[in-house]
């Protein structure tokens, strides 16, 4: 085994990104951290953060993405998949871009979309439901060039449809878009184009998103499919390594991929198949520890800060869950916080924020020590499975119906004067 050599994560959204805005899924690097600059309030009033604005919004479980005052929603209006771009100041719509769609789950009562929108040098890049990629301009909304991925390249919408949100490397759109029978497990697009550039894999398609790395000084894409976790040059499509991870059945592989500053892979997922810590370089990989009893979680992605995961343990469906820290070199669990509900995290100035699947938003310190809730609220009454996001000290946070604006950050970031809690 040859040594490995730090790994350093990426920002994938490098061209045009600014600090303070949250241009993909879980945010700059994909990973949960917010920018450097954001900071958040040290309590919320009696009755929650500040409403911005709030509006109605269609089916679907994706989160906003957030960049140069736009936050792009996507979501299922009727008969189509809409693409909408919305004033961060307003809630007022700037453009829209609809697509047709027909789409119904195997499971679940979800027909919209589940992919978080990508902004990345101009262009906003949406893969739907039903496997259709799509790039607009994203400043007036005019489609730049559209692929029909699962007809194309014949592959399942799987039980809750195409989940795997798309991420740009080496100038390619790559897509987990799981075309097992045509060897187009993952399939690169030109982002300039759309034309397809290769396909590798015959890996039926996962619902957890891809990250770049840069290793050895050259990026490369992290991905964990259906059945494994694999590391790929973004240029040719060429498999470095792989190692198995999933299992056939009723489950699914949906948290994203994690990297720690020191180059350590953390890869989880529940329904028995547990987490994986490894090491890795370009060419290898060796497993540090494995198993379900420290942390087999369902969707969430573990926040890696200090040498600790912190994680919501368990599965939202098949309750109890528990909010656990983790030691990442070990696997040794440092403690738990029984009961704690279902959702997703992500981190900022120093802060750890929770966002449940019952509505419930929960401020906290976290630190192997413990954790110590700062500030509570439950501004949705809805059910929140779309992963929030949060650019210049406002939290964007949607459940089945509405889609709300809080300004949770130091200082307010509005005056009082724009102050639109409804943009309907």
């Amino acid at each position: 085994m040859k040594a490995v050599v730090p790994v350093m994560l990426v920002a994938t959204m490098a061209a045009g990104v600014q600090a303070g805005e949250w241009p993909q899924i879980l945010g700059p690097d994909r990973n949960g951290v917010a920018a450097a600059d954001e900071r958040l309030a040290e309590a919320w009033p009696a009755d929650g953060p500040r409403v911005v604005w709030r509006r109605k919004v269609g089916s679907g479980y994706a989160g906003v993405a957030v960049a140069d005052g736009h936050a792009i929603l996507f979501h299922r209006v009727g008969g189509e998949e809409v693409v909408e771009s919305l004033d961060t100041a307003s809630g007022k719509t700037l453009w829209q871009a609809p697509h047709p769609t027909t789409f119904s789950p195997q499971v679940g009562g979800g027909d919209g979309p589940l992919c978080v929108p990508l902004v990345h040098d101009g262009r906003v890049i949406v893969f739907g439901a039903q496997g259709v990629l799509r790039c607009l301009d994203a400043t007036t909304g005019a489609e730049r060039w559209r692929r029909d991925t699962h007809r194309e390249f014949g592959a399942q919408e799987g039980y809750f449809g195409a989940g795997s949100t798309p991420v740009v490397a080496a100038e390619n759109v790559i897509v987990n878009v799981g075309g097992s029978r045509q060897g187009a497990g993952v399939v690169a697009f030109a982002l300039d184009t759309g034309a397809t550039v290769w396909a590798a894999t015959s890996e039926p398609a996962s619902y957890s998103a891809p990250v770049v790395t840069a290793v050895g000084g050259t990026p490369h894409v992290l991905m964990v499919t259906r059945y494994a976790c694999l590391l790929l040059d973004p240029q040719t499509g060429a498999i470095r390594w792989q190692f198995p991870f999933g299992q056939r059945g009723p489950t699914v592989n949906a948290a994203a991929p994690v990297i720690a500053p020191a180059g350590q892979l953390l890869v989880t997922a529940a329904y028995g198949i547990g987490s994986v810590s490894a090491a890795f370089d370009a060419t290898t990989f060796k497993k540090r520890w494995e198993g379900t009893d420290a942390l087999a979680t369902q969707y969430c992605t573990p926040i890696v800060l200090d040498g600790h995961a912190y994680c919501i343990d368990g599965r939202d469906d098949v309750p109890p869950t528990s909010l656990a820290c983790v030691a990442l070199d070990s696997g040794r669990v440092i403690w738990r916080e029984a009961n704690f509900g279902y959702g997703t995290l992500l981190t900022a100035d120093g802060k750890l924020l929770a966002t449940k699947t019952d509505g419930e938003l929960v401020l906290m310190t976290a630190t192997p020590a413990g954790s110590t809730v700062i500030a509570s609220a439950r501004p949705l009454t809805g059910t929140v499975r779309a992963l929030p996001a949060l650019a210049s000290g406002r939290l964007y946070v949607r459940d089945d119906t509405t889609l709300v604006c809080l300004d949770i950050g130091r200082t307010s970031h509005l005056d009082e004067g724009t102050h639109r809690p409804d943009a309907d």
